[in-house]
């Protein structure tokens, strides 16, 4: 295919490209940072081109468990990382960003209780780009003790300290199940949301995790999958009176339920976690271990999460009308025009997750874990 290019056979390159897309997909995968480097140089292979920016935005994790992943340059391991659509833990990109630093620099020992001063000064140097497309608040404590720590002189130390306070602070936290392994994969396959990305999920069940609840801690101790229960769009031409209904006869007696709601017109997402059954009969349900939250501005590393403080009324369902609820601090409904709204107050859970009060709601899941 170069030799073609070289020899100005212009009109034979797209034959090469499809058969190499067509027939050899493992071997461009394998050898993603060649195919790469040569598309990216010379705009003559379009085609490889548009193969690479397409792995790169759909199936990220190919380029970091490709044989050369450590050859491949900067910007592009920079654009990996920032990517949404990663379906890999925030710790294994950890651990691929770390190797790819080492491999810049082979001359380090490869245990970085060995390191020398120079050592760290030389690793932080590589990796000064990628370290804030790293979203440390995503990991589990023991993984920032055991992975990160004894890299602590490779962070800018103002970013350390902000760790160590965000992981040692156990009012916001509580104490994991032993059940738990936060070294085990998440298994998330197939996520169809409209509203979040793998990283929101990945953060969310690590939120679940602190819920000393054994059925729950065993399967996300090992893998678990989520189910669409349902989704609702403004897009669409739902009626509200009949769509309760439908999604009553849904989401009834559904226990390990999560909540999503996309505000219209905003960059808000909230959302509430449920591990009881949904009964819509116009009462309250009594639980513990519910939870909401919030995300803003598109940033994931922009959160609150708040546990239920006031256990006796920390989920309600309507029984007639659309009318769901984690008591008002975060409740879902529909208003005599038959709009989709919602509204948050500090109530029933120990924080308050934002500033919203009667918006209208331009999507809505119901997942359940499974």
């Amino acid at each position: 295919m170069i030799a073609a290019n070289e020899l100005s056979l212009h009109e034979l390159i797209p034959y090469l490209e499809s058969f190499l897309i067509e027939n050899k997909a493992k071997w461009v995968e394998q050898n993603f940072n060649l195919i790469y480097q040569i598309s990216f140089e010379d705009n003559s292979f379009l085609k490889l081109k548009k193969f690479c920016k397409d792995l790169i935005s759909k199936e990220p994790k190919k380029i970091f468990n490709s044989p050369n992943f450590s050859s491949i340059p900067e910007k592009l391991l920079i654009t990996l990382t920032q990517n949404d659509n990663l379906q890999m833990n925030e710790i294994q990109v950890w651990e691929h960003v770390i190797k790819w630093g080492l491999a810049q620099n082979p001359e380090l020992p490869s245990d970085p209780a060995s390191f020398s001063k120079d050592d760290f000064n030389a690793l932080r140097n590589s990796l000064q780009q990628c370290i804030p497309c790293i979203r440390f608040h995503n990991l589990g404590s023991k993984e920032f003790l055991k992975k990160v720590k004894p890299y602590r002189k490779v962070l800018p130390k103002e970013l350390y300290n902000d760790l160590l306070d965000y992981f040692l602070d156990n009012d916001s936290k509580k104490p994991a199940p032993r059940i738990i392994e936060e070294n085990k994969e998440i298994h998330l396959n197939n996520i169809d949301s409209k509203i979040i990305t793998f990283q929101h999920l990945e953060l969310i069940s690590k939120w679940i995790k602190w819920i000393d609840k054994l059925e729950i801690a065993v399967k996300l101790a090992t893998s678990y999958e989520l189910k669409l229960l349902y989704r609702y769009s403004c897009d669409e031409s739902y009626k509200l009176n009949n769509e309760y209904g439908k999604f009553r006869k849904i989401c009834k007696n559904q226990s390990c339920t999560i909540a999503l709601i996309k505000v219209k017109n905003g960059n808000e997402i909230l959302g509430g976690y449920n591990p009881i059954e949904w009964k819509f009969n116009g009462y309250f349900s009594v639980t513990n271990d519910s939870f909401i939250f919030s995300f803003s501005n598109n940033n994931i590393d922009n959160y609150i999460l708040s546990r239920v403080k006031n256990k006796e009324r920390a989920i309600f369902s309507g029984l007639y009308s659309f009318n769901l609820a984690f008591d008002l601090d975060l409740q879902l409904y529909s208003d005599a025009s038959d709009q989709f709204r919602v509204s948050c107050e500090n109530t029933s859970y120990e924080k308050h997750i934002g500033e919203i009060n009667k918006l209208c709601v331009e999507k809505f899941e119901v997942f359940q874990i499974m």
